[in-house]
């Protein structure tokens, strides 16, 4: 398929849509769920003064639960995949949200069960599971919903606090605002002499540009409206912090840190381990940064120099069709299960691939437990879109693999493991590229692509979470988070991971312009997960069958398990760090291969 303009929906090829039909025959099918679920609703809320009588009642609640919950969760990514792949049909727009607020009533009328579990001792939580030994199949659920046990306040307090919500999300709230909306750049000069007003949105384009003048200016306007606004960037920041710190003391937790990991069960030691070993690794990155350097012909090097590609345009390009075929190809490591399910994911129309007006940007995988994974693509004949597809792949595979092994109440995953499949993709696509494409140039810019995705989540992602720890920290100890003091610490640190690098004074204030710091303790996730899919990814193309197998299993897994256990059974302790040392040792492999071509 090549590239070309736009299509209205109904011009796209059936080919290349996806299958909605899997799901519902027609919008009958939904409005029939929709009035079942709601039909459900005063059930459930009802189920507060009865489920709870004996193992029976609460067997019976949680069957309940789960039939409702697969219908409305059934219903609302039918109706937000019509909705996303033509943003202009209204008639799918108010079947999105008709499905959203039922959604919004089940979940209001079963609010009251997790508070109740959690207020169960342990004699009498226990005492469900000999009365009815069925209910087994819930343990891991319903243990879950009690690891926040002694972190929970009265009633009457988390109301309180469930009131003041919006309050605690007023500085993220003013942040977005800022940033997305009333931040105005100045115009710039393009490659060709042309006036351009800068965004969020182009700054990529113009930060990439082989002209340094052009990157010098680019970056230099970005940064100068958060400049202007330092203090106000500062406050909202601080502020945020105070809150995330607060709520943790309220709720029994050490730190903002503690609090915000126990909910996905992941220990501090992961996130620990993490900056350790990326600060030991640190010469790597300064490596890869002198190779850019002397790429780029500069006697020194700026941080607005750090994103033009060193490679030049792509060798190498793939259009869907050859993309589909290579993709499979690429894959085949995973074993015959695995290229089953890619044979279905072709075969039964679960990937929406051609652009269309209308429909919306990006791309992603979305599905129920009683659906396909679904997978929207915007395609364009680009190397990065083969790469999407590819990644996407992998989150529909995992989901896939869970939802028909896993009963129900186990049918999704930890977002904190969400990206391993994914990326493991990824690396796998990147081995199969570096055999197929054996010219130079091609193997010059594989290798870079693939180090430059690195660089950027594990190395800068390590980067973004010392910060924020260290931030948390201050403010917990009483220290002032003034716009001084956030340079201060933001620039110290950005000097230690880019050693060899002019420090542009603008760099100091990156912090006011990342919007994940206002995601409390999120961003470290993207790292680990590269990390992960690193070694796994190195273990499947190099491993045993038994580390297949393992891997698989991961994918097979859910919530059945705390997600950490899940990911060790795989073959990845994150509590240690040997599975950070091994993803390490395939960066500088795959340096040291760039190094020697760039040198020849």
């Amino acid at each position: 398929m090549a590239d070309k303009k736009p299509l209205k929906r109904e011009e796209v090829p059936v080919e290349l849509t996806w299958d909605l039909s899997l799901i519902y025959d027609s919008n009958e099918g939904f409005e029939k769920d929709l009035e079942f679920v709601k039909s459900q609703i005063p059930a459930v809320a009802a189920a507060k003064d009865t489920a709870l009588k004996d193992g029976a009642s609460l067997l019976a609640f949680l069957n309940l639960l789960n039939e409702v919950d697969d219908k409305i969760e059934t219903a609302y990514v039918y109706s937000h995949l019509k909705a996303d792949q033509d943003t202009s049909n209204n008639e799918n727009q108010v079947l999105n949200q008709r499905a959203f607020s039922t959604y919004i009533e089940f979940s209001g009328a079963a609010a009251w069960f997790n508070p109740a579990i959690l207020a169960l001792s342990d004699e009498e939580f226990e005492a469900y599971f000999k009365q009815e030994p069925r209910l087994e199949d819930f343990r891991v659920l319903l243990e879950t919903a009690r690891i926040k046990k002694g972190h929970v306040l009265s009633d009457k307090e988390e109301a309180l606090l469930s009131k003041a919500s919006e309050v605690f999300q007023g500085a993220s709230k003013t942040f977005n605002l800022l940033n997305n909306a009333d931040i105005k750049f100045d115009e710039i000069t393009t490659e060709d002499g042309e006036k351009v007003e800068l965004t969020n949105g182009n700054y990529s384009v113009y930060i990439e540009s082989k002209n340094q003048a052009v990157r010098k200016e680019a970056f230099e306007t970005l940064y100068k409206p958060y400049i202007n606004l330092k203090n106000t960037f500062a406050s909202t920041l601080g502020t945020e912090v105070k809150g995330h710190n607060f709520s943790a003391l309220v709720h029994n937790y050490d730190s903002a840190r503690q609090a915000a990991l126990a909910s996905n069960q992941v220990p501090e030691e992961v996130y620990d381990a993490l900056v350790e070993v990326v600060n030991e690794k640190l010469p790597l990155l300064h490596r890869y940064i002198a190779l850019q350097q002397k790429a780029l012909g500069l006697d020194e090097l700026h941080m607005y120099d750090l994103y033009v590609p060193i490679t030049g345009d792509a060798p190498i390009k793939y259009n869907y069709e050859e993309a589909a075929k290579a993709s499979r190809e690429a894959l085949l490591p995973l074993g015959e299960e695995y290229a089953e399910i890619m044979k279905k994911a072709y075969a039964n129309r679960w990937i929406d691939v051609a652009e269309n007006i209308g429909k919306r940007s990006g791309g992603y995988s979305s599905g129920a437990y009683s659906t396909a994974p679904y997978i929207l693509l915007n395609w364009h004949d680009e190397l990065s879109n083969f790469f999407t597809l590819v990644h996407e792949l992998g989150h529909s595979a995992h989901s896939y693999f869970t939802r028909n092994t896993q009963p129900k109440q186990y049918g999704d995953y930890s977002i904190f493991l969400a990206e391993i499949a994914s990326t493991t993709n990824e690396n796998i696509l990147t081995d199969y590229l570096l055999k197929k494409h054996t010219d130079k140039e091609a193997q010059k810019y594989i290798l870079n692509n693939y180090l430059h995705r690195f660089k950027s989540t594990i190395f800068r992602q390590t980067q973004f979470a010392e910060f924020e720890h260290q931030i948390h920290l201050m403010d917990q100890q009483g220290q002032p988070l003034t716009q001084e003091s956030l340079a201060k610490v933001y620039g110290e640190i950005n000097a230690k991971y880019y050693a060899n690098v002019i420090q542009d004074e603008q760099i100091a204030y990156e912090w006011a312009r990342i919007p994940h710091f206002y995601m409390n303790y999120y961003v470290f996730q993207y790292a680990t997960g590269m990390a992960a899919a690193t070694a796994l990814s190195d273990k499947i193309l190099h491993g045993t069958p038994e580390d297949l197998e393992a891997y698989l299993n991961y994918l097979r897994a859910g919530r059945s398990d705390a997600p950490i256990e899940v990911i060790k059974k795989a073959g990845v302790d994150m509590t240690k760090k040997d599975y950070l040392y091994d993803a390490f040792d395939v960066f500088e492999k795959r340096l040291s291969q760039l190094e020697a071509l760039m040198s020849e």
